[in-house]
Order: C-alpha cells, then structure tokens, then sequence
C-alpha cells in the first residue's frame, strides 16, 4: 500500500486502509474503488491522506500500536468528560472531572501497556479517522505521544499516569471558550486570540480543585503553553521554572497541532512536523525532550514515496526501531526509470538519506 495525498488520487484507485469515524464506525471500506464522487467527499469531510493499493507495495502494511476499539473507547471518554463541563450547569467542572479521572486514567493505562510492551515506532497514520470534533482527538494524540516520550525518557510507572492524566486534561479549559471562537474558520481578533489563551488558566483553575487529581495535572495545563525563552503564555515563566511533564506536553501539543488538518490549513506530515519542533529546540522546548519524540515516532510512515540521496525513489516499508530516520526502503525507481522492486535498510546504508518525500500517485500504478 501507499500513503498519498487525497488530492493526488485519480479515479479507479483501490482504497487500501478502512476509513474511520470517531466512533469507530467505518465511513468508507478497505477494497473500494474511488470515484469521483467518493475522492471529493474525503476532501470535503477532512481526509488530508489515505493509504491506496498498488501491484509494488501490495505486501506492505502496518499494524497499530494501539488498537482501534482501545482507541475509540478513549476518544469517547474524552469526548464525555468535556462534553459534561461544557453543558451540565448544575455541576463543578471539578466533580465533573473527579468521577472521570478514575476511567480516564484506567485508560491511559491501558494505553502505556500497549506502548510498552510494543517495539514498534509510534505513528498515528495507519488508521485512517475523521473526527467530528478537534480536541476531543488531539487531546488522545497529545496523551499518546507524551506517554512514548515519557517511555523514552525512563519515567516510572506512577509518573507516566500523572503525565498521562496531565497530557489528556491539557486543553480542557477551552470547554470555557465559546464555541464560536473556538471554531472559528478565519483569522481571529486580538480579543478572540485572547480568549483562547486563557483556557490554559481556566484549565489550572478546574483541575486544582480536584481532589482525586494531582496538582502537577493542573501545572500541565497551566504551563503547556509556556517556552523555554519566555516567549510563550499565560505568565511567560522560562527554563527551569517549566514543570518537565508540561515541557514534554508542549512538543507532543505542536507536533500534533501541525501535523493535524484543520479548517485554517492542511496537515504536514511528520518529518515537516519533527523540522518545526527542532528548528524551536533550546530556544522554546527542551531539545532533550525533542530528541526523545524523535526516537519514538515513525518519522516517516509506512507507504510514504521517498526520494534518497543518489536519486532513487522508493516506499517507506518498514520502521527501525529507535532509528526513526532510517526506515527499511522499497526501491521502484533508478534514474527515472521503474526497476523491479528490492529493499535496501537505511540502518545500514549509512551514506544514504531521505532527501524528499511525494505524496502524490496516479491510477495508472494502482491495483486492479
């Protein structure tokens, strides 16, 4: 299969990944064959890339780190304990989030089981989901990457759940934010801009006041938005005044953030995404941090088209781990020309790098 930009597909090609909505429901088959219609409709409700079959890359293929019903059963839980703080006027936030923490973090535990107990390379690109709601999905994201950064960085067991919980709360204070503001297509005024910059004080003030919930959970929310220089919000606090699991939340918000379609541009994939965090490392997040996320994400995912340093062009077909800019490669093109296909590992072939990527794929190369 091939990971490729939806607005490269032509019609005729073979859908190789089941589509996803948030409740785990499927939009769209593995095995269909895409229309016009049906490439316009994935457009339309925010499908960025999809996986596609084709006669070169029909044996590749990747199996989640986290399963789908694991991952659905999360996201609702999220999408339930926000939605309660949003609508239910005769409670606290804070009761609210109490009687949810013991499910949310139940949750967070099973999702480091997972993760520990897998090798594999982090990448949230296999499945292929549409989402309903933003935040609800990137707070599942952030918990997720935070726990592979904490894995790398050697936390205990205890400490992962307090960053677990921290990471899966970060953004609640933005239930406070009118939903006209929050989901704003268009550029936002200097007073919309402000009011979302305070949900990282709204989300201290609601979470410092449970009791069943550590008060570094509420740090988490209230720093995640601050940066090593100052430079970030709400108190422009720097270096070591920056609790290191809101530091750790502050890579996996960014990178999630950027490498996520949103209505006011389109996704970056993940090495754009990693050029980003190291072009901010030292000077607005902990470079430690950034090269600890660098170790345990698939930098560049399964079924990516990508172009090495003597000009070959081939499909990403499988991850090393801990090496995540080394991939083991399918070659299917030598100075312009299709060739038979052959894998070559990049751990090993030290001189070669990844130069390019392309997104792009034509019918003419699927699968019948």
């Amino acid at each position: 299969m091939r990971y490729v930009a939806t607005t490269s597909v032509e019609p005729g090609t073979i859908l190789a990944r089941s589509i996803y909505n948030d409740k785990g429901q499927v939009l769209l088959n593995e095995g269909v064959q895409l229309q016009e219609s049906l490439i316009q409709r994935l457009l339309d409700i925010g499908i960025p890339y999809i996986y596609v079959k084709d006669e070169q890359t029909g044996d590749i293929d990747y199996i989640d780190v986290i399963p789908r019903e694991l991952k659905t059963k999360a996201i609702s839980s999220i999408q339930e304990t926000f939605q309660q703080i949003r609508v239910v006027k005769t409670l606290p936030s804070s009761v609210v989030i109490e009687k949810a923490s013991q499910i949310l973090t139940g949750i967070i535990r099973e999702l480091y089981a997972q993760i520990e107990n897998d090798e594999s390379l982090l990448s949230l690109l296999s499945d292929v989901y549409t989402y309903d709601d933003y935040i609800f999905t990137h707070s599942f994201n952030v918990t997720l990457y935070s726990l592979a950064i904490g894995k790398e960085l050697g936390l205990s067991t205890k400490e992962l759940e307090v960053l677990g919980l921290g990471a899966i709360l970060h953004d609640v204070g933005k239930m406070k934010i009118p939903t006209e503001v929050l989901f704003k297509p268009g550029k936002l005024t200097a007073e919309e801009f402000k009011q979302i910059k305070k949900h990282a004080e709204d989300g201290f003030d609601m979470l410092r006041n449970v009791k069943t919930v550590s008060l570094l959970v509420a740090h988490c929310a209230y720093q995640h938005h601050e940066r090593l220089n100052g430079s970030g919000y709400p108190r422009g606090i720097k270096a070591d005044e920056i609790h290191p699991y809101a530091k750790i939340i502050a890579v996996a918000d960014v990178f999630d953030a950027v490498t996520s379609d949103r209505i006011y541009r389109g996704a970056m994939l993940p090495h754009n995404g990693l050029e980003i965090l190291f072009a901010g490392a030292g000077t607005l997040f902990d470079e430690e941090i950034v090269k600890a996320f660098r170790r345990s994400i698939a930098i560049y995912p399964v079924g990516l088209t990508v172009t090495l340093s003597d000009g070959r062009k081939g499909v990403v077909a499988k991850q090393n781990a801990h090496v995540s800019d080394r991939p083991i490669i399918r070659i299917i093109e030598e100075q312009g020309k299709s060739v038979s296909p052959y894998e070559i590992n990049l751990e090993d072939e030290l001189s070669l790098v990844i130069t390019g990527c392309d997104t792009t794929f034509h019918v003419k190369d699927s699968a019948n």
